[in-house]
């Protein structure tokens, strides 16, 4: 929430043009039930642009339509500038692989375009994208959990200081993605390497720990037990097969209640995962072709945590060494 005071000290009034940060201003400004007057004078801006600029939207005000708008009337105004087609190709491929225009200007057109090129591009129509496709930061709110929890097991208090800097391979987060509510029990168990960010999503039937302890033999079975020292989840019941998992040789422990946080990889990369399967989705009906399609993308897309470089790269790479 933008909040502003009696005592605000206005700046000068302005007719410079407006930009995207300041649209998003006028936005949040609109939604709290600022007039066009009073935020032309939190803004410094003339009452008179702050009204002509509200009325490029039918309805409710958007910041990233209304860039938009003004993008397609600058554009039409002169000639379009020159762009490589092969880049605005390359461009256009990884944004409907859900790159953000950040890691593109990062990584495949590092040194050629800047992310802020890129979005100028896309409102202008250049690159052919629809812009509510655009990656929406923020966090999205969990479903509360209503199967009951339990309270044995080593707390993450115990676990080894050296997992939290994340300077060590073999420390994973685990969680589940489960289907929309009423509509069947399948479900993904999810699972992040701490370190590297690798994502892995194994289907379930359902949510028992007798699942649960079968997708995590899979994963055993598919790595080298160096690669998995140590299990971070919350307490819900599917994680109850903790002793047998400790059984295998892999150290078990519980975040805190309601403290996501302590989980956050696993957290972002549900999230992530959503965006192919969102919550509307029956699990128990996707494709395990599809799924392993959607895993490789993410896990090829890089991350402004890992300095642009892919958890798939970063990954292998600790394989490599063990």
């Amino acid at each position: 929430m933008l909040i502003t005071t009696k005592t605000h000290t206005e700046v000068n009034m302005s007719y410079k043009h407006l930009t995207i940060n300041e649209r998003n201003k006028i936005e949040v400004l609109r939604k709290e039930g600022y007039s066009s007057r009073r935020i032309a004078k939190i803004l410094g801006f003339h009452h008179s642009t702050i009204s002509r600029e509200l009325k490029r939207c039918d309805n409710d005000y958007e910041a990233v339509y209304a860039q938009k708008d003004k993008m397609e009337k600058s554009s039409s105004k002169g000639r379009k500038p020159k762009v490589d087609d092969n880049i605005t190709k390359c461009i256009s491929e990884k944004l409907h692989k859900k790159w953000s225009p950040e890691q593109i200007a990062n990584t495949v057109c590092k040194d050629i375009v800047c992310f802020k090129t890129i979005y100028n591009w896309i409102y202008s129509g250049i690159i052919d994208f629809d812009i509510s496709n655009l990656r929406r930061k923020g966090k999205s709110r969990k479903a509360k959990e209503t199967r009951g929890k339990f309270n044995i097991g080593k707390s993450i208090n115990k676990r080894p200081k050296e997992v939290k800097k994340r300077n060590t391979f073999g420390h994973w987060e685990l969680d589940t993605v489960v289907s929309s509510r009423g509509k069947s029990k399948g479900c993904l168990a999810t699972f992040v390497e701490r370190k590297t960010r690798f994502y892995i999503a194994l289907p379930m039937v359902d949510r028992s720990k007798n699942s649960m302890l079968g997708a995590i033999d899979k994963l055993i079975k598919s790595l080298p037990l160096e690669a998995l020292k140590t299990f971070t989840s919350d307490r819900g019941k599917e994680f109850a097969c903790y002793e047998e998992i400790e059984k295998r040789g892999i150290k078990f422990y519980f975040a805190d209640a309601y403290s996501a946080w302590q989980r956050g990889s696993n957290e972002n990369s549900n999230g992530l995962l959503r965006e192919y399967y969102p919550k509307k989705t029956d699990l128990s009906k996707i494709s395990i072709n599809e799924l392993i399609k959607n895993l490789m993308e993410l896990n090829t897309r890089p991350r402004k945590c890992l300095e642009y470089q892919t958890p798939f790269n970063l990954f292998m790479h600790e394989l490599s060494l063990i």
